[in-house]
Protein backbone atom coordinates (compact mmCIF):
# COMPACT_ATOMS: atom_id res chain seq x y z
CA UNK A 1 0.00 0.00 0.00
CA UNK A 2 2.96 2.34 0.56
CA UNK A 3 3.44 2.45 -3.21
CA UNK A 4 0.08 4.19 -3.56
CA UNK A 5 0.78 6.80 -0.87
CA UNK A 6 4.23 7.86 -2.03
CA UNK A 7 4.99 11.29 -3.49
CA UNK A 8 5.30 9.80 -6.97
CA UNK A 9 1.55 9.44 -7.38
CA UNK A 10 0.97 13.04 -6.40
CA UNK A 11 3.36 14.21 -9.14
CA UNK A 12 1.87 11.69 -11.57
CA UNK A 13 -1.67 13.05 -11.08
CA UNK A 14 -0.57 16.69 -11.33
CA UNK A 15 1.42 16.12 -14.50
CA UNK A 16 -1.29 14.02 -16.13
CA UNK A 17 -4.01 16.56 -15.29
CA UNK A 18 -2.04 19.56 -16.55
CA UNK A 19 -1.00 17.76 -19.73
CA UNK A 20 -4.64 17.01 -20.39
CA UNK A 21 -5.72 20.64 -19.91
CA UNK A 22 -2.91 22.20 -21.93
CA UNK A 23 -3.17 19.44 -24.53
CA UNK A 24 -6.80 20.41 -25.13
CA UNK A 25 -5.73 24.05 -25.47
CA UNK A 26 -3.02 23.23 -28.01
CA UNK A 27 -5.39 21.04 -30.03
CA UNK A 28 -8.02 23.78 -30.02
CA UNK A 29 -5.49 26.40 -31.12
CA UNK A 30 -4.25 24.17 -33.93
CA UNK A 31 -7.77 23.59 -35.18
CA UNK A 32 -8.58 27.31 -35.06
CA UNK A 33 -5.84 28.03 -37.63
CA UNK A 34 -7.90 26.83 -40.60
CA UNK A 35 -6.29 27.20 -43.98
CA UNK A 36 -8.46 27.80 -47.05
CA UNK A 37 -8.20 25.11 -49.66
CA UNK A 38 -8.64 25.46 -53.44
CA UNK A 39 -12.29 26.12 -54.19
CA UNK A 40 -12.93 27.29 -50.65
CA UNK A 41 -13.84 30.86 -49.77
CA UNK A 42 -14.05 32.78 -46.53
CA UNK A 43 -16.95 34.85 -47.89
CA UNK A 44 -20.39 33.95 -46.52
CA UNK A 45 -22.37 31.84 -48.92
CA UNK A 46 -19.36 30.90 -50.99
CA UNK A 47 -18.42 27.35 -51.82
CA UNK A 48 -16.25 25.51 -49.31
CA UNK A 49 -13.93 22.53 -49.53
CA UNK A 50 -14.78 18.98 -48.56
CA UNK A 51 -13.03 16.13 -46.85
CA UNK A 52 -13.51 13.99 -49.93
CA UNK A 53 -16.00 11.69 -48.20
CA UNK A 54 -19.27 11.11 -50.06
CA UNK A 55 -22.12 8.74 -49.15
CA UNK A 56 -25.17 7.75 -51.15
CA UNK A 57 -23.86 9.71 -54.14
CA UNK A 58 -24.86 13.15 -52.85
CA UNK A 59 -24.09 13.25 -49.09
CA UNK A 60 -20.82 15.16 -48.89
CA UNK A 61 -18.83 15.77 -45.69
CA UNK A 62 -17.73 19.41 -45.68
CA UNK A 63 -14.47 20.65 -44.27
CA UNK A 64 -15.54 23.84 -42.51
CA UNK A 65 -14.03 25.43 -39.42
CA UNK A 66 -15.98 25.55 -36.15
CA UNK A 67 -17.82 28.81 -35.42
CA UNK A 68 -15.70 31.30 -33.53
CA UNK A 69 -18.20 31.63 -30.66
CA UNK A 70 -18.02 27.86 -30.16
CA UNK A 71 -14.23 27.88 -30.05
CA UNK A 72 -14.23 30.74 -27.53
CA UNK A 73 -16.51 28.68 -25.32
CA UNK A 74 -13.85 25.96 -25.32
CA UNK A 75 -11.16 28.51 -24.42
CA UNK A 76 -13.32 29.82 -21.58
CA UNK A 77 -13.81 26.26 -20.32
CA UNK A 78 -10.04 25.72 -20.20
CA UNK A 79 -9.53 28.99 -18.31
CA UNK A 80 -12.32 28.02 -15.90
CA UNK A 81 -10.68 24.62 -15.34
CA UNK A 82 -7.32 26.20 -14.50
CA UNK A 83 -8.95 28.68 -12.13
CA UNK A 84 -10.88 25.87 -10.43
CA UNK A 85 -7.73 23.77 -9.96
CA UNK A 86 -6.03 26.81 -8.42
CA UNK A 87 -8.86 27.58 -5.99
CA UNK A 88 -10.02 24.06 -5.08
CA UNK A 89 -8.34 20.65 -4.50
CA UNK A 90 -7.88 18.70 -7.69
CA UNK A 91 -4.14 18.49 -8.32
CA UNK A 92 -2.86 15.61 -6.22
CA UNK A 93 -2.36 16.68 -2.61
CA UNK A 94 -2.68 20.39 -3.40
CA UNK A 95 -5.47 21.67 -1.13
CA UNK A 96 -6.40 24.72 -3.21
CA UNK A 97 -5.88 28.37 -2.31
CA UNK A 98 -9.29 28.60 -0.60
CA UNK A 99 -8.60 25.61 1.63
CA UNK A 100 -12.02 24.09 0.88
CA UNK A 101 -12.66 20.50 2.02
CA UNK A 102 -15.66 18.28 1.44
CA UNK A 103 -15.46 17.17 5.07
CA UNK A 104 -15.57 20.80 6.14
CA UNK A 105 -18.67 21.42 4.04
CA UNK A 106 -20.27 18.29 5.50
CA UNK A 107 -19.51 19.36 9.06
CA UNK A 108 -20.94 22.80 8.34
CA UNK A 109 -24.15 21.21 7.08
CA UNK A 110 -24.33 19.04 10.20
CA UNK A 111 -23.92 22.07 12.46
CA UNK A 112 -26.66 23.90 10.61
CA UNK A 113 -28.93 20.87 10.84
CA UNK A 114 -28.23 20.52 14.56
CA UNK A 115 -29.04 24.18 15.06
CA UNK A 116 -32.31 23.83 13.14
CA UNK A 117 -33.50 20.43 14.35
CA UNK A 118 -31.54 19.90 17.56
CA UNK A 119 -34.15 21.55 19.82
CA UNK A 120 -36.87 19.37 18.28
CA UNK A 121 -35.05 16.14 19.14
CA UNK A 122 -33.98 17.51 22.52
CA UNK A 123 -37.57 17.91 23.63
CA UNK A 124 -38.21 14.22 22.95
CA UNK A 125 -34.98 13.26 24.69
CA UNK A 126 -36.51 14.51 27.94
CA UNK A 127 -39.48 12.16 27.56
CA UNK A 128 -39.85 8.47 28.32
CA UNK A 129 -39.37 6.23 25.27
CA UNK A 130 -42.90 4.84 25.52
CA UNK A 131 -44.30 8.36 25.61
CA UNK A 132 -42.28 9.25 22.53
CA UNK A 133 -43.50 6.10 20.77
CA UNK A 134 -47.12 7.17 21.31
CA UNK A 135 -46.53 10.65 19.85
CA UNK A 136 -47.70 10.69 16.18
CA UNK A 137 -45.21 13.38 15.20
CA UNK A 138 -42.29 11.56 16.82
CA UNK A 139 -43.50 8.29 15.26
CA UNK A 140 -43.35 9.86 11.78
CA UNK A 141 -39.86 11.22 12.49
CA UNK A 142 -38.70 7.81 13.73
CA UNK A 143 -40.10 6.14 10.63
CA UNK A 144 -38.15 8.48 8.35
CA UNK A 145 -34.98 7.83 10.34
CA UNK A 146 -35.58 4.08 10.10
CA UNK A 147 -36.14 4.16 6.34
CA UNK A 148 -32.96 6.21 5.90
CA UNK A 149 -30.56 4.34 8.18
CA UNK A 150 -32.03 0.92 9.02
CA UNK A 151 -34.10 -0.28 6.06
CA UNK A 152 -30.99 -1.36 4.12
CA UNK A 153 -30.56 -4.30 6.52
CA UNK A 154 -33.93 -4.79 8.21
CA UNK A 155 -36.09 -3.96 5.17
CA UNK A 156 -38.55 -1.11 4.69
CA UNK A 157 -41.19 -3.20 6.48
CA UNK A 158 -38.73 -3.98 9.31
CA UNK A 159 -39.28 -7.72 8.86
CA UNK A 160 -35.61 -8.36 8.29
CA UNK A 161 -33.91 -10.81 5.98
CA UNK A 162 -31.53 -13.73 6.20
CA UNK A 163 -28.99 -12.72 8.84
CA UNK A 164 -30.92 -9.56 9.80
CA UNK A 165 -33.52 -9.76 12.59
CA UNK A 166 -37.24 -9.17 12.19
CA UNK A 167 -38.12 -6.14 14.34
CA UNK A 168 -41.89 -6.57 14.18
CA UNK A 169 -42.13 -9.70 16.34
CA UNK A 170 -41.30 -10.02 20.02
CA UNK A 171 -38.26 -12.25 19.55
CA UNK A 172 -35.16 -10.32 20.67
CA UNK A 173 -31.60 -11.55 20.92
CA UNK A 174 -30.59 -8.93 23.50
CA UNK A 175 -33.99 -7.94 24.85
CA UNK A 176 -36.88 -5.83 23.57
CA UNK A 177 -37.28 -3.30 26.38
CA UNK A 178 -37.17 0.31 25.12
CA UNK A 179 -33.92 1.14 26.93
CA UNK A 180 -32.26 -2.04 25.63
CA UNK A 181 -33.26 -1.20 22.07
CA UNK A 182 -31.80 2.28 22.51
CA UNK A 183 -28.56 0.79 23.84
CA UNK A 184 -28.40 -1.56 20.85
CA UNK A 185 -28.74 1.34 18.40
CA UNK A 186 -26.34 3.57 20.31
CA UNK A 187 -23.56 1.04 20.90
CA UNK A 188 -24.17 -1.57 18.20
CA UNK A 189 -23.96 -5.31 18.70
CA UNK A 190 -21.46 -8.04 17.81
CA UNK A 191 -22.80 -11.58 17.67
CA UNK A 192 -20.59 -14.60 17.15
CA UNK A 193 -21.26 -18.31 17.28
CA UNK A 194 -18.08 -20.38 16.99
CA UNK A 195 -17.80 -23.46 14.83
CA UNK A 196 -18.91 -26.43 16.90
CA UNK A 197 -17.89 -29.19 14.49
CA UNK A 198 -14.72 -30.07 16.42
CA UNK A 199 -16.47 -29.93 19.80
CA UNK A 200 -19.23 -32.29 18.69
CA UNK A 201 -16.94 -34.80 17.02
CA UNK A 202 -18.06 -36.41 13.80
CA UNK A 203 -20.26 -35.08 11.02
CA UNK A 204 -22.86 -37.61 12.15
CA UNK A 205 -22.96 -35.89 15.53
CA UNK A 206 -23.52 -32.55 13.80
CA UNK A 207 -26.47 -34.04 11.95
CA UNK A 208 -27.90 -35.53 15.15
CA UNK A 209 -27.63 -32.24 17.05
CA UNK A 210 -29.32 -30.44 14.16
CA UNK A 211 -32.23 -32.89 14.38
CA UNK A 212 -32.44 -32.37 18.14
CA UNK A 213 -32.49 -28.58 17.65
CA UNK A 214 -35.35 -28.99 15.18
CA UNK A 215 -37.26 -31.07 17.70
CA UNK A 216 -36.95 -28.34 20.34
CA UNK A 217 -39.30 -26.08 18.39
CA UNK A 218 -41.67 -28.81 17.32
CA UNK A 219 -40.36 -28.82 13.77
CA UNK A 220 -40.29 -32.01 11.72
CA UNK A 221 -37.27 -34.05 12.79
CA UNK A 222 -35.89 -37.58 12.98
CA UNK A 223 -36.75 -38.77 16.52
CA UNK A 224 -33.95 -41.34 16.68
CA UNK A 225 -31.27 -38.89 15.57
CA UNK A 226 -32.73 -36.31 17.94
CA UNK A 227 -32.18 -38.66 20.89
CA UNK A 228 -28.51 -39.06 20.00
CA UNK A 229 -28.26 -35.33 19.38
CA UNK A 230 -29.62 -34.50 22.82
CA UNK A 231 -26.66 -36.27 24.40
CA UNK A 232 -24.28 -34.09 22.39
CA UNK A 233 -26.19 -30.86 22.97
CA UNK A 234 -24.29 -30.39 26.21
CA UNK A 235 -21.56 -28.66 24.20
CA UNK A 236 -24.11 -25.95 23.31
CA UNK A 237 -25.60 -25.38 26.78
CA UNK A 238 -22.97 -22.84 27.81
CA UNK A 239 -24.59 -20.30 25.49
CA UNK A 240 -28.10 -21.57 24.76
CA UNK A 241 -28.78 -22.92 28.26
CA UNK A 242 -29.94 -26.31 29.47
CA UNK A 243 -33.48 -25.45 28.35
CA UNK A 244 -32.17 -24.14 24.98
CA UNK A 245 -34.01 -20.84 25.48
CA UNK A 246 -30.90 -18.77 24.97
CA UNK A 247 -29.35 -15.95 26.94
CA UNK A 248 -30.14 -12.32 26.13
CA UNK A 249 -27.12 -11.16 28.14
CA UNK A 250 -24.84 -12.52 25.41
CA UNK A 251 -27.31 -12.42 22.52
CA UNK A 252 -27.69 -16.19 22.36
CA UNK A 253 -30.92 -17.11 20.49
CA UNK A 254 -33.82 -19.14 21.81
CA UNK A 255 -33.89 -22.49 20.00
CA UNK A 256 -37.31 -23.54 21.26
CA UNK A 257 -39.34 -21.16 19.13
CA UNK A 258 -39.58 -21.18 15.35
CA UNK A 259 -37.79 -17.89 14.78
CA UNK A 260 -34.62 -18.38 12.75
CA UNK A 261 -32.13 -15.73 11.75
CA UNK A 262 -30.58 -17.76 8.93
CA UNK A 263 -33.32 -20.30 8.29
CA UNK A 264 -34.69 -23.34 10.09
CA UNK A 265 -33.99 -26.16 7.64
CA UNK A 266 -31.82 -29.09 8.70
CA UNK A 267 -29.14 -28.17 6.15
CA UNK A 268 -28.98 -24.57 7.35
CA UNK A 269 -28.75 -25.59 11.01
CA UNK A 270 -25.95 -28.03 10.19
CA UNK A 271 -24.14 -25.30 8.28
CA UNK A 272 -24.44 -23.02 11.31
CA UNK A 273 -23.07 -25.71 13.62
CA UNK A 274 -20.17 -26.56 11.29
CA UNK A 275 -19.08 -23.05 10.30
CA UNK A 276 -20.47 -20.81 13.04
CA UNK A 277 -21.96 -17.36 12.44
CA UNK A 278 -20.67 -13.82 12.81
CA UNK A 279 -22.95 -10.80 12.83
CA UNK A 280 -22.30 -7.13 13.53
CA UNK A 281 -24.60 -4.15 13.88
CA UNK A 282 -22.81 -0.80 13.74
CA UNK A 283 -23.09 1.79 16.50
CA UNK A 284 -25.05 4.94 15.63
CA UNK A 285 -24.27 7.09 18.68
CA UNK A 286 -21.61 9.23 17.01
CA UNK A 287 -23.35 9.30 13.64
CA UNK A 288 -26.88 10.22 14.72
CA UNK A 289 -26.49 11.53 18.24
CA UNK A 290 -28.59 10.56 21.25
CA UNK A 291 -31.56 12.76 20.32
CA UNK A 292 -32.20 11.05 17.00
CA UNK A 293 -31.45 7.61 18.42
CA UNK A 294 -34.00 8.25 21.17
CA UNK A 295 -36.75 8.90 18.62
CA UNK A 296 -35.58 5.99 16.44
CA UNK A 297 -35.55 3.56 19.39
CA UNK A 298 -39.09 4.59 20.31
CA UNK A 299 -40.21 3.86 16.76
CA UNK A 300 -38.49 0.44 16.68
CA UNK A 301 -40.11 -0.48 20.01
CA UNK A 302 -43.52 0.51 18.63
CA UNK A 303 -43.12 -1.94 15.74
CA UNK A 304 -43.72 -4.89 18.06
CA UNK A 305 -45.87 -3.21 20.70
CA UNK A 306 -49.30 -1.59 20.73
CA UNK A 307 -48.45 1.93 21.86
CA UNK A 308 -52.13 2.79 22.22
CA UNK A 309 -52.74 -0.04 24.69
CA UNK A 310 -52.55 1.41 28.23
CA UNK A 311 -51.48 -1.96 29.66
CA UNK A 312 -48.51 -2.13 27.27
CA UNK A 313 -47.53 1.47 27.91
CA UNK A 314 -47.65 0.93 31.67
CA UNK A 315 -45.82 -2.42 31.71
CA UNK A 316 -42.38 -2.37 33.35
CA UNK A 317 -39.48 -2.59 30.91
CA UNK A 318 -38.25 -5.82 32.51
CA UNK A 319 -41.45 -7.60 31.49
CA UNK A 320 -41.10 -6.79 27.78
Amino acid sequence: MSDFTSGFWNIYIVVLTMLGVFGCGILLYAQSKHKLQPGESAEPGAAVGTTGHVWDEDLTELNTPMPRWWMWLFYITIVFGLAYLFLYPGLGTYAGSLGWKSTGAYQAELKKADADYGPLFSQYLKQDLKTVAADPKAHAMGERLFLTYCAQCHGSDARGNKGFPNLTDKDWLHGGAPDVIKTTIMQGRNGMMPSMAAALGSDKDVENVAQYVLSLSGSTSDPIKAVFGKAKFGACMACHGADAKGNQAIGSPNLTDKVWLYGGSADTIMETIRKGRTNAMPAFSDFLGEGKVHVLAAYVWSLSNDVNNPAVAAAPAAQQ
